[in-house]
């Protein structure tokens, strides 16, 4: 919780330096004889950019279930399904979370995690990675989505979409107020936005928005490095996070739901890599080789 405060007023902060900003070059004074108030600006891209991103966080498990088909596994009915639950809890001890809820969904390989927060979250798998996978494969992709959950990455998501959207939301509206006074003639009665000011702010929120998708995806492919550290760290060595990510390469990654792809294992890749929300699979390999080959993971290893 703290975390989230901080990161929250962090945030608030830079937005509000903006506002004053504005305010020191004599912007809003000019925004106002145009009829747009900052103050009431800053609280409406405020509510409108992390409404919807919070909304969302808090219905994330219900939604997961619902749009993938995913059924909690409560009490195990199979062998595999008790050790799916038991390994999942056992992991999910080690990195120091409540247990989360643990599913299963048909479908073609892909395991993700969501939920609202580190103990209250979900671990979904698909049938498709249990029956393509060996079990320390999947004790792997079980350690990158607790360590998902342990990092916060669903929460911290979130919160960087709405500090995103808040600004697409504020800077679409400043960009158009200031066209639309450009192109208003003198005679023109204050406050009354004309069609520059709407067309301006539609152009700018798809332009904006385009930026604000890099910076969300450029946060989603660092995660995904982190949760793969996680899981070597969780297991005591990188190698069965290698060994899975190899036999993803050789599979087609199960679809997922839009809302969810950025929580799978693997995504499809994006025709523009800026936008990806997953790193290349030879990059994740890599990087959990040079972790194999740091002293630090060799001596854990030997102790």
């Amino acid at each position: 919780m703290k975390r989230i405060v901080l990161f929250l007023a962090t945030n608030l902060a830079v937005v509000l330096v903006l506002s004053l900003t504005l305010r020191l070059l004599g912007v809003d004074r000019f925004l106002s004889e145009r009829g747009l108030d900052l103050g009431a600006l800053l609280v409406f891209s405020l509510v409108v950019g992390f409404g919807g991103s919070l909304v969302s966080l808090l219905i994330s498990r219900p939604v997961a279930k619902w749009s993938t088909g995913a059924r909690v596994i409560d009490p195990p009915q199979t062998p595999d399904e008790a050790w799916l639950v038991a390994t999942v809890h056992r992991l999910a001890q080690q990195a120091g979370i409540d247990k989360p809820e643990v599913a299963l969904y048909p479908g073609a390989p892909n395991a993700f995690a969501t939920g609202r927060s580190r103990d209250a979250s979900l671990v979904a798998v698909s049938s498709g990675l249990l029956a393509a996978m060996k079990r320390q494969e999947i004790e792997a992709v079980l350690g990158h989505e607790v360590s998902h959950v342990a990092n916060g990455d669903m929460v911290t998501l979130a919160l960087i979409q709405g500090v995103v959207n808040t600004f697409v939301v504020f800077l679409a509206r400043v960009v158009g107020s200031l066209v639309d006074g450009m192109l208003a003639r003198d005679d023109d009665r204050a406050g009354a936005a004309g069609p520059g000011y709407f067309v301006t702010v539609f152009v700018c929120e798809i332009v904006f928005g385009i930026g604000a998708s890099i910076i969300v995806a450029g946060f989603s492919r660092r995660r995904e490095f982190r949760a793969d550290a996680g899981s070597a760290r969780l297991l005591g060595s990188p190698a069965p996070m290698i060994s899975a990510l190899v036999r993803l390469g050789a599979m087609a990654p199960g679809a997922l739901p839009p809302s969810l792809r950025a929580f799978g294992i693997e995504d499809r890749p994006a025709r523009i890599s800026l936008f990806a929300s997953h790193p290349p699979l030879a990059e994740r390999i890599a990087a959990l080789e040079a972790m194999a080959a740091a002293p630090a993971m060799a001596a854990g290893r030997r102790s």
